[in-house]
């Protein structure tokens, strides 16, 4: 493999006028000390390179990382990574070290391999939902007691506002809620103790209310508001009105708080020039008991066309507190002993690092917002996200440097107390080059108190150079990196597709999934009451029930055959196929496709899956399994007869 930081790589010159666009353009000499570079960040804000140099990882250091984190044929991964899938509106399994793909959770997208979108049960979940895409950003699973419980998994669409729930002991979507008032839903976080009561969402950007044409031109009247949903029901439990633009959220280990970062903290710009102006934005707390306590006391407005409590949370308000941070944050992760939280300002090659222990006195008005900050520490080009590896170390994101920088959350405390000039640097442990352009990043189990430190995922925007081309729309890039030692090992490179905007990493004893679907369960609960209406036994009945021109068809499917090789239908009808999975080996599902009828869905082992459509063609219509499930598969299927 070529290192693009080999001194003895032959130099181009960029004034060559022989030299190609195509090649003065690359990626490597772009990220190559370039002062017009430099230059164009300090432009929009940033003030300076920072300190430290990069670490470069040996051949033999990697050799033997590689060696000592290979998963053998046969063996299983130690963690679960939850992918979100962004632009594909998916959830994506990877395991963890060996960054196989293991299974992809269609939540706002519509999957023609499980059907998903095409179901009656996921249209239920949908809530027959006219956006048939999504923009998933941000996966985080249940806690309680600031640890994973295994029981969920949540989702946000930033493109059309809303919120899912995935349930972990199936791997499938069973809720989603749409957010009122808002528009864009971007950070989300869970509530970690004692449990998760509540999701936090954030939603981006500001509107007028009401939002109905009238008042579009009064910008000092747009705001935008932070939203609780309830876990369990999947409902909005009350929502705040802030200033500024919300970015993304965390959450404390005490249940007490949540916080978010918030960009144009002037509030009334709606442009790029305005939204910078000032120099230092803010991270806005929210104090969840005075919030409740507002909530029951009925301290409360409703907005238009919405039942959801709105509470006013805008600077002065008794609910919510604003400290001045580095310029335009972007991320705000919390440590996992639960003392610190770190604002990354992306716009400054600062963090701000805030003691979460002092947000009482602050609410109480003992002290200061500023006070609440214990560091600032100067790290690089473009800080987005830090993650921590539960040792007392983090690990930062440089977006423009192209960089993952290690430091002493200790250390950098110290220095910005005494502001020693000799001191300046030694908190940063090593500095990475990652390939290219890195946004979020995680340590294994750094979101909980069980941080362990073994690795770190880096999810990278760009992938020039470093994959087989494809065509103008490049993949973007995953690395996976060793920290359990006291050097960053970079181990892989995975292209991936558009946009896995972030990702949890958990480990294995966290999650416990069923082999095969329990008969009982919720997931199909709406048609196993058809059935009963229907005077219908699914486990065992091959029936077909006509209801004027509706025609409800119920089989049993056992390798390699389906109950019923042929039903009759009239032209126009809408008919309803209710398929029941009577076997019981893991592994064996079934699928059920209607040929030239844009009908196919998933039927694992023990479950229940029903699609509706209009029988619209005359004649013979052949229907077959689509799952590969036994040595006769291709003579599993039967025989629509539509007569005129």
């Amino acid at each position: 493999m070529i290192d693009p930081n080999d001194k003895n790589l032959p130099k181009v010159d960029v004034e060559d006028e022989n030299v190609s666009e195509h090649v003065k353009m690359s990626r490597r000499l772009f990220l190559g000390g370039s002062t017009a570079m430099v230059g164009a960040v300090g432009a929009i804000g940033a003030v300076g390179l920072g300190v430290g140099s990069a670490v470069l990882s040996s051949s033999p250091a990697v050799a033997a990382a590689n060696a000592a984190h290979t998963v053998a044929l046969g063996e299983l991964d130690e963690y679960y990574g939850f992918w979100s899938g962004g632009h594909s509106g998916e959830v994506r399994i990877m395991g963890v070290p060996s960054m196989r793909e293991i299974m992809r959770i269609p939540v706002f997208n519509i999957d023609s391999a499980t059907g998903y979108g095409l179901t009656n049960e996921s249209k239920e979940v949908l809530n027959h939902t006219t956006h048939l895409a999504g923009d998933s950003h941000h996966p985080h699973l249940s806690m309680t007691d600031g640890s994973y419980d295994g029981k969920y998994a949540f989702i946000n669409d930033k493109s059309n506002s809303r919120v899912a729930r995935i349930r972990c002991d199936i791997m499938k979507t069973d809720k989603i809620c749409e957010v009122p008032n808002v528009q864009a839903i971007h950070g989300l976080r869970v509530q970690r103790v004692p449990y998760t009561k509540y999701i936090y969402a954030n939603a981006e950007f500001v509107l007028p209310h009401p939002n109905d044409g009238s008042n579009m031109d009064d910008t000092e009247a747009y705001y935008t508001l932070y939203s609780a949903i309830d876990a369990e029901t999947m409902t909005v439990a009350w929502q705040v009105i802030v200033d500024g633009n919300l970015d993304n959220t965390e959450t404390d280990y005490t249940g007490k708080y949540a916080f978010s970062t918030c960009y144009n903290s002037p509030g009334e710009s709606l442009d790029l020039e305005g939204s910078m102006r000032n120099e230092r934005d803010h991270l806005v707390i929210f104090n969840i008991e005075r919030i409740e306590a507002a909530v029951k006391a009925g301290e409360f407005q409703k907005l238009a066309g919405s039942d959801v409590p709105v509470l006013n949370g805008r600077k002065g308000s008794k609910l919510t507190a604003y400290v001045p941070v580095a310029k335009s944050p972007h991320g705000i992760n919390a440590t996992p002993d639960g003392k610190y939280c770190v604002a990354n300002g992306k716009l400054s090659p600062t963090i701000t690092m805030l003691e979460i222990a002092k947000f009482d006195d602050l609410f109480d008005g003992k002290i200061e917002p500023r006070d609440t900050v214990v560091a600032e520490v100067e790290l690089g080009l473009g800080p987005l996200h830090t993650a921590f590896d539960g040792r007392g170390n983090a690990y930062t994101t440089l977006f423009i440097d192209s960089q993952i920088v290690k430091w002493n959350i200790d250390e950098a405390i110290t220095f910005y107390k005494e502001n020693t000039e000799g001191g300046k640097g030694a908190y940063i442990k090593q500095k990475l080059d990652v390939h290219y352009q890195p946004g979020h990043n995680h340590t294994t189990m750094g979101e909980t108190r069980d941080a362990d430190g073994k690795y770190l995922i880096t999810l990278n925007k760009f992938s020039k150079d470093r994959f087989l081309p494809v065509g103008p729309l490049h993949p973007e890039n995953d690395q996976l990196i060793d920290i359990s030692g006291d050097e960053m090992v970079l181990l892989h490179d995975g292209p991936a597709f558009a946009e896995p905007h972030d990702v949890s990493l958990v480990h294995r004893s966290k999650i416990k999934t069923l082999k095969v679907w329990k008969r009982d369960d919720p997931y199909f609960a709406t048609t196993r009451a058809m059935a009963k209406k229907d005077g219908v036994t699914l486990e065992t009945d091959n029936k077909v029930i006509r209801d004027g021109n509706k025609v409800r068809v119920y089989m049993i499917s056992v390798a390699p055959a389906f109950g019923m090789d042929t039903f009759k239908v009239k032209l126009g009808d809408e008919v309803t196929v209710i398929i029941t999975n009577l076997d019981m080996v893991e592994d064996v599902s079934h699928g059920f496709c209607m040929v030239n009828h844009g009908v196919q869905m998933e039927v694992s082992p023990q479950q229940t899956a029903s699609i509706t459509f209009i029988a619209d063609k005359p004649g013979v219509q052949w229907y077959y399994c689509n799952w590969f499930c036994h040595a006769l598969h291709m003579e599993m299927r039967g025989r629509m007869l539509v007569e005129v």
